[in-house]
């Protein structure tokens, strides 16, 4: 048990022992847990001094365990991380493969199978689609940053197991009907026009006695971020809300589906911003604007371009006086080439290089790119961009297909949504009772 030091208690914030003697649990803040007032730690508190490893009804997770999984996180983070923040990230990762270990010995318990082939073919399925390169080379890579193949296994491992568990012992008993999801999408269709925001929220939640505590590391994890750390990483590790599992991401909403407090703070984000920490009632959130759209309206950056980009090199050593005139001729060029299909000889004439792509997402390019290219007609460029080390390039538009009409998510999709929503519920409440239930030693 986490010991907290005197300073956490303040005057007045606790019911006097005496008093409790005469209150039933329901009356107190802490229910049946009785604290008194004047609280004294006997032994030394020393919040620098953790044990990194620990034994979970008879499993060792080591110190190699807990460098690895590290590793991963500041990997993501490009290992911009404190001291400070380090060892609270450290605690943060052994809390985690405890919670790992405890939902793989449940899914043994339940005789629920997660063999090898299946760990092996999840790998190879995150290699290619969140690393973009064969499992031999990820396991390469994660060498190199401090971490292992088996690290990562052994997370993909818990993640099979704890889904099959709750295949078994949730899913089946969750019901969502269609009188339910009629009433969301009737609210949904009323909405139309109004925009919903995709949230990211990093949570961390809060009593009276440990709200100062609580802010300040807050407040430590807005600063990393602000920085550049990952916020999927970051609410993976620290959020303690049921989205912290995919990366804090809160999904399409409306604001007045939050609480006032956060509703009021994302008003005015954009794409890319954060905020926080905001106080709610139940502790501290932060949140990040991922993307912003109009309900049930389609969005003209969800088109699909046919772009050609037409670039020029400067040779080392290129004086900037020398590359701004090679950039204004390359530019004069561009807006007298007569559509996509003259632009290959114009190009071929200075000696610039034409690269197609006829399959981009306005959605996917810069903003300020964004902006540009929607408003251009076919055959025309964007102005030019980059500098004398990367060069200058223009993008000419060649074709565009718009988005149709937003029709919202099918009585099926929201169906699951629902019923998702409600498994992730009752999975938290089952991983509370494998924590209380768990025998766990500190070495």
């Amino acid at each position: 048990m986490l010991m907290l030091g005197l300073a956490a208690f303040t005057a007045g914030s606790l019911v006097p022992a005496a008093a409790l003697a005469q209150a039933g649990p329901a009356e107190t803040p802490q229910g049946a847990i009785v604290i008194p007032d004047d609280v004294q730690i006997f032994g030394k508190n020393d919040p620098n001094h953790r044990r990194a490893t620990a034994v979970v009804n008879g499993d060792i997770i080591t110190g190699t365990d807990v460098e690895q999984r590290l590793a991963l996180i500041l990997a993501a983070n490009q290992g911009k991380i404190g001291p400070e923040e380090m060892q609270r990230l450290r605690l943060q990762v052994l809390r985690n493969l405890i919670d790992e270990t405890l939902q793989i010995q449940e899914a043994k318990a339940q005789d629920l199978k997660v063999t090898d082939d299946e760990v092996d073919s999840t790998y190879e399925r995150v290699a290619q689609q969140n690393f973009r390169q064969e499992a031999t080379a990820l396991d390469t890579y994660l060498g190199k940053v401090g971490s292992s193949a088996g690290s990562l296994k052994r997370q993909i491992r818990g993640e099979l197991a704890w889904q099959a568990v709750l295949r078994r012992n949730v899913q089946p008993f969750v019901n969502v009907s269609e009188t339910e999801v009629r009433e969301v999408m009737d609210r949904l269709k009323a909405a139309k026009g109004t925009e919903e925001y995709r949230l990211g929220e990093i949570f961390l939640s809060a009593t009276s006695e440990t709200r100062a505590q609580v802010s300040e590391n807050a407040q430590q994890i807005m600063e990393q971020l602000k920085k550049g750390g990952s916020f999927v990483a970051y609410a993976r590790q620290y959020s303690q809300a049921s989205t912290a599992a995919v990366g804090g991401d809160l999904g399409w909403i409306r604001l007045a589906q939050l609480p006032s407090e956060l509703a009021g703070a994302a008003q005015g984000l954009g794409a890319g911003q954060l905020v926080g920490p905001v106080e709610t009632s139940g502790g501290f959130s932060i949140l990040y604007l991922i993307d912003k759209r109009q309900v049930l309206t389609a969005d003209p950056r969800d088109a699909v371009l046919s772009l050609k980009q037409i670039s020029i090199e400067f040779p080392a050593g290129t004086t900037e006086a020398t590359a701004t005139k090679r950039a204004a001729e390359f530019a004069a060029a561009m807006k007298s080439a007569r559509g996509c299909g003259a632009v290959d000889a114009v190009a071929q004439g200075i000696g610039a290089q034409v690269v197609a792509n006829d399959q981009v997402r306005a959605r996917d390019l810069p903003g300020p790119l964004q902006d540009a290219l929607l408003a251009l007609s076919l055959g025309e460029t964007s102005p030019p961009f980059g500098s004398i080390a990367e060069g200058v390039r223009v993008l000419m538009l060649c074709g565009r297909d718009d988005p149709q009409v937003a029709t919202g998510p099918s009585f099926e999709q929201m169906m699951a949504q629902m019923e998702d929503d409600r498994v992730n519920k009752r999975a938290q409440a089952y991983l509370r009772d494998l924590r209380r239930d768990a025998v766990i030693e500190y070495n």
